[in-house]
């Protein structure tokens, strides 16, 4: 997939590329190869490594940074299949994605779908571990009061109202985007609206922003529900240092999340809320999550 210019020039990083269990994988990585730990960035739905495009050039002159696309997001590969996408086997594939680039001591940045995704390989792995910043994201069976609403559970899960607005309306993007991002100008900015847009042209390209919220338990019984349950009950036992930052204004996991992740978590710090910061608080902080990055930076390398 090419790149336009005018996307290249605020997404500047070079595109690499890993074959893993049949998908490619695209990346980036940027930084000294050699220095640690490495900070690995995750993204959600419905966005991919452009998300970190302001943060990455904040870090690099301390650390390596490593930000994936999933499959079906960004520019991987994109299963037709809406079965393939689940929590395992996103987690399976980034579990092998790390293995292979052989990091050893990771600092993961997670927020929405990254929390799942990056706390479930950080329970498996703790030994690869350095720490972690959470954003605006869950662990746990019932990700918040937004969820258990009725309206956008029965949408997400409809077939045909579903399918509609994920794959035909492209409504994460086109609408999703603008309302969970307080800096809502630079959204309106052609370049970064377009950067978002580019690798989910089509019908056919969306199927994985669909599955995400299909794969979202909300009572006993439902996809994912016992695995988030072993995640919940595993988190006490992560011990290497995480830093909380959160978007105040975030009605999709409001602040409750993070008091939650820190009584959870035994070495946590207390959650840095940004007034100004909603759902995608890549785009309304990334100065701020720089900070933070930095910082377990630093305590890694003492």
């Amino acid at each position: 997939m090419e790149i336009p210019q005018h996307v290249r020039r605020i997404y500047p990083f070079q595109s690499r590329w890993m074959e893993v269990q049949g998908h490619r994988v695209h990346y980036v990585d940027e930084g000294e190869e050699e220095s640690k730990p490495t900070v690995v960035l995750l993204h959600g739905n419905p966005t991919w490594s452009f998300l970190y495009r302001e943060i990455i050039p904040r870090i690099t002159h301390k650390c390596r940074a490593v930000a994936p696309d999933y499959p079906g997001f960004g520019l991987s590969d994109k299963p037709l299949n809406e079965r393939w996408y689940t929590l395992e086997n996103h987690t399976r594939i980034f579990t092998e994605f790390i293995e292979r680039l052989g990091l050893k001591k990771v600092i993961l940045v997670v927020q929405d779908w990254g929390g799942p995704i990056g706390v479930g390989f950080a329970i498996k792995h703790p030994d690869r571990m350095a720490g972690m910043v959470i954003m605006n994201t869950w662990a746990w069976p019932e990700p918040s009061v937004f969820h258990a609403s009725v309206l956008p559970w029965r949408m997400m899960h409809a077939p045909l109202v579903g399918a509609h607005f994920f794959l035909r309306r492209n409504i994460l993007v086109e609408r999703g985007l603008y309302l969970s991002t307080e800096n809502r100008e630079k959204l309106k900015a052609g370049a970064v609206l377009d950067g978002y847009r580019l690798p989910f042209s089509s019908p056919a390209s969306r199927i994985g922003m669909l599955a995400f919220p299909r794969n979202i338990p909300l009572k006993p019984g439902d996809l994912n529900w016992d695995r988030m349950a072993e995640m919940k009950a595993a988190l006490p036992t992560l011990r290497f240092p995480c830093r909380l930052l959160w978007g105040e204004k975030d009605n999709v996991f409001p602040a409750e999340n993070a008091q939650k992740f820190q009584d959870l978590l035994p070495n946590c710090t207390s959650p840095r809320m940004i007034p100004h910061g909603r759902h995608f608080i890549q785009e309304d902080a990334p100065m701020e999550i720089a900070e933070e990055i930095l910082a377990l930076v630093d305590e890694g390398d003492g």
